[in-house]
C-alpha cells in the first residue's frame, strides 16, 4: 500500500461571524461528461495525487429547483464580546432580558456562535486539498484533506452519507481545518473513489452496437482485482480502519453523516483502539436489503449474487430503469428539496456535484452492488452496544426535520446509551452539516473540547460539568451572508425520558405559531 504523492498550502489565519459563501471543485483529468453508460473513463494514473480545490474546473449549475435564495432586510446588531479567533466558546447575549419566551412560557436563551469564514470578503478559511490513496490494486480511495499543518491537534475524520461524499464535508473542512487536522473520504463504489476500469467488462467480440449496452459491471467475468469486490458495509468498515491505519497514523475522532453514521458506529465497534470519540449526524439505524452469510449462512444461500461482480443480467434491466431514474437531474433536486428543512440553503454545488458522480460509466453497476450487498455482520444497536461496553464516547447531532430519520430514531439512540449528549436541532433536516454548518461545527468544536481537557471544560451550550443532568434550549445566533439567522438547539441530558421528547415536539411546534417578530 501506498499513499500517492500530495502537497497542501498552509492554513490562513481564522477569522468569525460570517458564512463562506463559495466552494470550488475539480474534475479528473479524463473525465467525460457523456450521460452515456458505455463511455470509455479514461484515467491516466500520473495524475493520482493532491488538487487544490481552489482551482475550480466545472461550471456550477444553474439549478433552480425550487429553492429560494436567503432574503432578509435584517441587519444583525452585534452584542457582547467580539470573538477574535475560530473558539468553540458561545456568548450569551445580554441577560435575562434577552431571553426569548415561547407560548409556553418556556424561557429561551440566545448564545452568538461564530459563523464560517466568508471568502467573499477576504476572509480565507483553511486550504483544502484532494487527493488519492491506493489501498490495493485498483481500488482508489478518494479523500480531502486540511488543517495537516496543525502539528498536534486532533485528527478529526468525516465520513459521508450515500450518493453523495468527501465535497458534502467542505465547510468543515475549511472551517474546522482551521483548528484540527480533517480528513474526509469517498466510500468505495461512491463518490470519486468509484473504479477507473471496469470489473467485469464484456467481451468485444460479443458484437455490442448500442453503447447503452456496454453498462460497466455487467460482463461475463469480473477482473480478477474485482473478483471478492462487494460494496458493502464491511468493506467500508476496512476502507476506514486501513485509512486511518496507513494515511492518518493515529485514533482520530471520528463523525459520519447518515450512512457515514452506521459506518463510523460499526467501524468503532470493531476498532475502539483507533477511536477518540463517534459523532453521529443523523445516522441510519440500518444497511443493506439481504441477510448477513455469517449471521444467516442457510437463508444468503437463497441471493447467491449478494453484490459481487459481475451483476447477474436478471438485475440488469431493472438496474437500468431504476438508475435512469434516480440519476435524472429532476429527481436529485426533488430530493435534495426533501432532507434539506431549509429551502433557502444553497445545494447548487451539491446537486452539481451529484450529478457529476451519476455520469460515472461505473456509477450505475456500483448502485446495483451496494443494493445487493448483505447486511453487515452487526445491526446499529450491536455496534452502538459494543461501543458503549467499550466506553467509545458518543455525540449525538440530529436534524429535527429530517423526513428520512424521524427524531424517534434519535431517541432510541439516545436511551441505549443515556449518557450520551444529544443536541436536537431546528430547523435542520437530513443533512445538518451542511444546513447549519456554524451550528454543528461549534458543537462538534466543543465536545472535542470537553474530551481533550477530559470534562474540565463543559459541553456545549452548558456552563459547567453537572449540567449534564438537565434539559436545555438555546437559540444560536450567526451571522450567514451579512444577515443574523438563529437556529433552535435543544440539549437533551442524561436524565431523559420520553416525555422530554414529547414535550420538546409540543415547544417545537408552538413555536412555529409564534409571530415573527
Amino acid at each position: 500500500m501506498e499513499v500517492l504523492s500530495y502537497s497542501s498550502a498552509p492554513c490562513c489565519d481564522a477569522v468569525n461571524l460570517v458564512k463562506s459563501s463559495s466552494s470550488h471543485q475539480f474534475s479528473l483529468p479524463g473525465f467525460r461528461k457523456n450521460r452515456v453508460f458505455g463511455a470509455k473513463f479514461d484515467v491516466r494514473r500520473k495524475f493520482l495525487s493532491c488538487y487544490n480545490l481552489d482551482q475550480p474546473f466545472l461550471k456550477q449549475l444553474n439549478h433552480q429547483g425550487g429553492f429560494r435564495s436567503l432574503n432578509t432586510s435584517e441587519n444583525f446588531k452585534h452584542v457582547g464580546p467580539i470573538l477574535s479567533n475560530r473558539s468553540s466558546d458561545g456568548y450569551v447575549i445580554g441577560g435575562e432580558e434577552d431571553a426569548s419566551i415561547s407560548k409556553t412560557g418556556e424561557p429561551v436563551t440566545k448564545v452568538l456562535i461564530p459563523g464560517l469564514p466568508d471568502e467573499s470578503q477576504g476572509e480565507s478559511g483553511a486550504q483544502v486539498s484532494s487527493c488519492f490513496w491506493e489501498w490495493k490494486p485498483k481500488f482508489n480511495v478518494h479523500y480531502e484533506k486540511a488543517g495537516c499543518e496543525n502539528l498536534g491537534s486532533p485528527p478529526v475524520l468525516l465520513l459521508p452519507g450515500f450518493g453523495v461524499g468527501s465535497f458534502h464535508y467542505e465547510k468543515q473542512l475549511k472551517d474546522l481545518g482551521l483548528d484540527f487536522r480533517v480528513w474526509a473520504i469517498d466510500f468505495l463504489g461512491q463518490g470519486r473513489s468509484l473504479p477507473f476500469e471496469d470489473p467485469a467488462p464484456r467481451n468485444e467480440e460479443e458484437g455490442v452496437s448500442d453503447t447503452k449496452d456496454l453498462l460497466w459491471g455487467f460482463g461475463e467475468k469480473s477482473e480478477p482485482w474485482a473478483s471478492e469486490l462487494v460494496y458493502s458495509i464491511d468493506l467500508w468498515q476496512d476502507q476506514v480502519r486501513y485509512f486511518i491505519e496507513e494515511v492518518i497514523g493515529e485514533p482520530v475522532y471520528i463523525a459520519g453523516n447518515s450512512l457515514g453514521g452506521f459506518v463510523a458506529l460499526y467501524f468503532a465497534a470493531c476498532n475502539p483502539h483507533l477511536v477518540k470519540g463517534v459523532t453521529l449526524l443523523n445516522a441510519t439505524p440500518f444497511w443493506g436489503f439481504l441477510p448477513n452469510p455469517t449471521r444467516s449462512p442457510r437463508l444468503s444461500k437463497i441471493f447467491p449474487s449478494a453484490g459481487s461482480f459481475p451483476l447477474p443480467p436478471t438485475v440488469r434491466k431493472l438496474t437500468e430503469i431504476v438508475w435512469q431514474k434516480i440519476s435524472d437531474p429532476r429527481s436529485i433536486a426533488e430530493v435534495l428539496k426533501q432532507v434539506y428543512a431549509d429551502h433557502s440553503t444553497n445545494v447548487d454545488k451539491v446537486f452539481s456535484r451529484i450529478l457529476e458522480t451519476s455520469e460515472h460509466p461505473a456509477a450505475a453497476a456500483s448502485f446495483a452492488s451496494i443494493m445487493l450487498a448483505p447486511q453487515g455482520q452487526l445491526s446499529f444497536r450491536d455496534a452502538l452496544s459494543r461501543c458503549h461496553m467499550n466506553n467509545v464516547p458518543i455525540c449525538l447531532m440530529y436534524g429535527k426535520e429530517d423526513p428520512w430519520v424521524k427524531p424517534l430514531w434519535g431517541l432510541q439512540v439516545k436511551q441505549q446509551v443515556p449518557e450520551a449528549p444529544y443536541y436536537e436541532i431546528s430547523p435542520a433536516g437530513h443533512c445538518p452539516h451542511d444546513e447549519v454548518p456554524e451550528v454543528v461545527n461549534y458543537l462538534l468544536r466543543g465536545w472535542i473540547k470537553n474530551l481533550e481537557t477530559q470534562g474540565l471544560v463543559a459541553l456545549p451550550l452548558l456552563d459547567a460539568p453537572e449540567g449534564m443532568q438537565n434539559n436545555i434550549a438555546r437559540d444560536l445566533e450567526f451571522v450567514r451572508d451579512g444577515a443574523k439567522k438563529v437556529v433552535n438547539v435543544r440539549f437533551f441530558a442524561s436524565k431523559f425520558s420520553v416525555w422530554d421528547f414529547i414535550s420538546s415536539y409540543i415547544i417545537s411546534r408552538f413555536r412555529k405559531l409564534e409571530p415573527k417578530s
